[in-house]
């Protein structure tokens, strides 16, 4: 079965996609909802001047805003109706999978199957909810604070810009689900990347126009280019590693019959924590700076100290940042994998790790394995992270050329490269099934 399953994707061509119905019907569907999202990124918000704003997000674009900026696909730049986009979701969830370890009620929520899922998803809409109102809200009183940029400051104007961007957040949230039902690929995902994307090219004609103007040498142009490509074939062969630890299965007795036993692989991937650590390394120690750029100079004389020291390229910054992500990528592991729940599962089902006594010893040895191949996905997104921000820093490279852009957008491609290979493996098993039967009806 395994030779014939390669057999078959070795063989996927673009004459099965198009052969492949429902996948086409996916592939529009995506594509017309990423369109739409793509739509609400230029409809701004009502009550500002979009060129007093564009002078104020300039001059704090190496902050927050500009990392934030391009998750959101250019939308805060342009203060668009989407301009949290769908962060909000994505904090609320991670603060979700937080309390399920803490609280014994979200933990037995998650382990009721199918109905405990949904009631997290709930609570997990809710919250974000909670959050956008929040963010938009101080997203308006900064408004409020930034110049002239809002045309009648008041209560009305913070209201309507609540309401405005905590819908739209959950307009996307939305979208991003039904792209997950009906489309292909994970919706939020596919959100995010595509509002990196879309600001790749302006991102790279802005450093050819520095090329051009002599802001930037051609080399340095050519080694941010092989950079890229480097560090992009680096991603896909640490995001393809795994460690696969073998499971046994024990002879079985159905009826008369005895079943040899059977072997599988329990896949432990090397970076299981994904792209959150940069993220969250980067959010908070940009915040110190967005906040000291909104404040105009005000503030503590060590406030300010701090601030000029967690510039980009700071030796403090540097540091920070690297001890940021190898912290939160032990810790985001450690919250979505559980050994004691994988090894508690082995066992119900009657699998163990040759050598390892069930159970206990079982969990004890996956968190022993894992906590070792995890300081090298550590190690790895520190590397990915910390040489295009120095770039970044030095030579004043785009945000768009850095790792966790990078990372974001190899990682969810190949996810989604995977889940239309899967489409069109399983179309092709059903176009062998039916000529066999058919072949069985003529005999």
């Amino acid at each position: 079965m395994a030779s014939a399953a390669e057999q078959l994707a070795a063989n996927l061509n673009f004459g099965a996609l198009a052969k492949a119905d429902e996948l086409k019907k996916r592939i529009w569907f995506t594509l017309g909802a990423l369109l739409v999202y793509r739509l609400g990124t230029y409809i701004p918000l009502p009550g500002i001047d979009p060129n007093i704003w564009d002078s104020v997000f300039r001059t704090q674009a190496g902050g927050i805003l500009g990392m934030f900026n391009m998750f959101a696909g250019g939308g805060i730049h342009r203060m668009a109706i989407f301009a949290l986009n769908i962060m909000p979701y994505i904090s609320a969830s991670i603060i979700i999978q937080l309390l399920t370890t803490v609280s014994p009620q979200l933990e037995a929520l998650k382990k009721e199957g199918e109905a405990g899922r949904k009631m997290l998803n709930q609570y997990t809409r809710y919250l974000t909810v909670i959050l956008a109102a929040v963010q938009s809200y101080g997203i308006a009183v900064g408004l409020e604070g930034a110049g002239n940029v809002v045309a009648d400051p008041g209560l009305f104007f913070r209201l309507s810009t609540a309401i405005t961007l905590t819908g739209g957040t959950m307009f996307l949230m939305w979208l991003g689900e039904q792209i997950t039902s009906r489309g292909i690929g994970n919706g939020i995902s596919l959100i995010i990347l595509s509002g990196i994307v879309a600001e790749l090219p302006s991102a790279l004609a802005n450093m050819l126009e520095l090329g051009r103007q002599g802001a930037l040498s051609t080399g340095l142009i050519l080694i941010v280019i092989v950079m890229a490509v480097a560090v992009i074939a680096f991603i896909v062969f640490m995001e393809r590693a795994q460690r696969r630890l073998l499971i046994q299965y024990p002879k079985r007795q159905v009826g008369n019959k005895m079943f040899e036993g059977q072997s599988s692989h329990l896949p432990l991937k090397l970076n299981t924590s994904g792209v959150i650590p940069p993220i969250f390394a980067s959010s908070l120690l940009l915040l110190p700076t967005t906040v000291a750029n909104f404040n105009a100079g005000k503030g503590p004389e060590w406030f300010q100290w701090i601030t000029t020291q967690l510039g980009h390229g700071r030796p403090l910054f540097l540091v920070l940042y690297l001890a940021l992500i190898l912290f939160f990528a032990f810790f985001y592991t450690a919250i979505v994998f559980n050994p004691t729940e994988t090894a508690d599962n082995l066992k119900k089902h009657g699998g163990f790790i040759p050598g390892i006594r069930p159970g206990e010893r079982t969990a004890e040895y996956i968190d022993y394995v894992l906590s070792r191949i995890t300081v090298l996905g550590a190690i790895y997104l520190a590397i990915v992270c910390l040489i295009p921000e120095i770039l970044i820093s030095y030579a004043s490279v785009p945000f768009y050329f850095g790792g966790t852009s990078l990372l974001i957008v190899v990682s969810v491609t190949m996810d989604t490269v995977a889940q239309v290979q899967g489409y069109l493996l399983a179309h092709q098993y059903e176009g062998l099934i039916r000529k066999s039967k058919l072949r069985g009806r003529r005999r």
